[in-house]
């Protein structure tokens, strides 16, 4: 392998890592938003028992990972070059610091594979994607996946509301408060199973096509424990934005609804992790939640509802374009590859000043920013 081509894989497992970071803390509010919300975890405790579960759940499984690396590019009938990855690893890093930086839930996953999708075609023609895996691994599981989850957060609220009808509010925020502890550590564990492994995936194919692994080989070891711990720190890190958002902005959720909400999520996850869909956390997560908000009657806030919505829909197109030209830079050359990663870079360091504006943190996260009201003007007294 020449020392450029070295270099750039290199480049392309520590920006895996990095995304991995970053998709951490974007969806720590996956499994841990209806609980700091309601109280039955402190966020700095939810935070850390997050990023363990995210770290053992890499461990469980690697179908995603396998999905990731030989189903969505046709890495057997082209050239891969590790240029074309990186590209798509900064897009998504970038997609993802965007969206965290307005307190977006949107899908890491899928900013992930579209930016991948883009650089691709940019790199290396329409015939490098497989658009039959994309579509029936990811966007298939994108529109049906939220529905199943809601549908069944709903029911399940419907269902504890019915059994519980007769017994005390306080006994029912207690005893749910300790069963949403469990749950929530389900959906952690469920999300580290889920989402390391799509970069576990992506240092697979870059190896793949470097020629370092063979192809159609499974990730190794030290991917996957790379991948856990990355994710691992970055949900330690904790964000705090993201998790403002599912669990104060959507709809205000009690314990049973939260309790309802989690199982919802991490059986949906778990048993998409199985059969190798490379499904979207958050769209899986923002659904249970809002069918537990629907399922007791509580006011949904639709407005936000609808940004959401409108995150998940351009995602993956956005996603794309970035990775497309950050592709038509990077295959310039060497040169241009660096030229890429320096313009992240300093992107990133833009956002993240940006943020520190207006900091969100562990000792606020529960409190909803509410605009002052009009002052009144002062009506003179009457003449005598």
């Amino acid at each position: 392998m020449e020392s450029t081509t070295l270099i750039v894989v290199g480049m392309v497992i520590a920006t895996s890592l990095a995304f991995d970071f970053t998709n951490g803390f974007h969806d720590t509010a996956n499994a841990m938003a209806t609980s700091i919300a309601t109280g039955a975890l402190k966020p700095k405790t939810a935070v850390a028992a997050a990023g363990i579960l995210n770290l053992v759940g890499a461990f469980l499984s690697t179908e995603v990972a396998k999905t990731i690396s030989g189903g969505i590019i046709n890495e057997s009938q082209v050239t891969i070059a590790p240029e074309f990855i990186f590209a798509g690893l900064v897009a998504a890093i970038i997609w993802n610091l965007i969206t965290w930086l307005f307190g977006l839930p949107s899908s890491s996953s899928h900013a992930l594979l579209g930016g991948l999708v883009g650089a691709v075609i940019i790199g290396a023609g329409v015939q490098g994607v497989n658009f039959g895996a994309v579509v029936a691994k990811v966007l298939g599981p994108a529109l049906i996946s939220p529905v199943i989850a809601g549908g069944a957060a709903f029911c399940a609220t419907r269902i504890i509301y019915r059994v519980v009808r007769r017994l005390g509010e306080s006994r029912i925020e207690r005893g749910f408060r300790h069963g949403q502890t469990v749950t929530a550590l389900f959906v952690a564990l469920s999300h580290g199973t889920n989402d390391a492994q799509k970069t576990m995936g992506i240092i697979t194919l870059t190896l793949i096509a470097s020629g370092v692994q063979a192809s159609g080989t499974g990730p190794q070891l030290w991917v996957i424990a790379s991948c856990g711990l990355a994710i691992a720190l970055g949900t330690y890190a904790g964000g705090w934005r993201v998790i403002r958002t599912l669990g104060k902005g959507l709809t205000d959720i009690s314990t049973p609804q939260g309790f309802a909400a989690e199982c919802s999520s991490a059986t949906t996850i778990l048993v998409s992790s199985h059969l190798g869909f490379a499904l979207s956390t958050t769209q899986v997560c923002s659904g249970s939640i809002l069918g537990a908000g629907l399922g007791k009657g509580s006011p949904i806030s639709w407005k936000t509802a609808g940004r959401m919505l409108t995150a998940w829909l351009i995602t993956f197109p956005a996603a794309g374009l970035v990775g497309a030209l950050a592709c038509a830079l990077a295959r310039t050359g060497f040169a241009g590859t660096i030229g890429t990663g320096g313009l992240a870079i300093a992107f990133a360091l833009a956002i993240l000043a940006r943020a520190r504006r207006n900091p969100v943190h562990a000792g606020n996260v529960n409190q909803i920013d509410i605009p002052p009201a009009p002052e009144t003007p002062a009506i003179p007294p009457k003449a005598a």
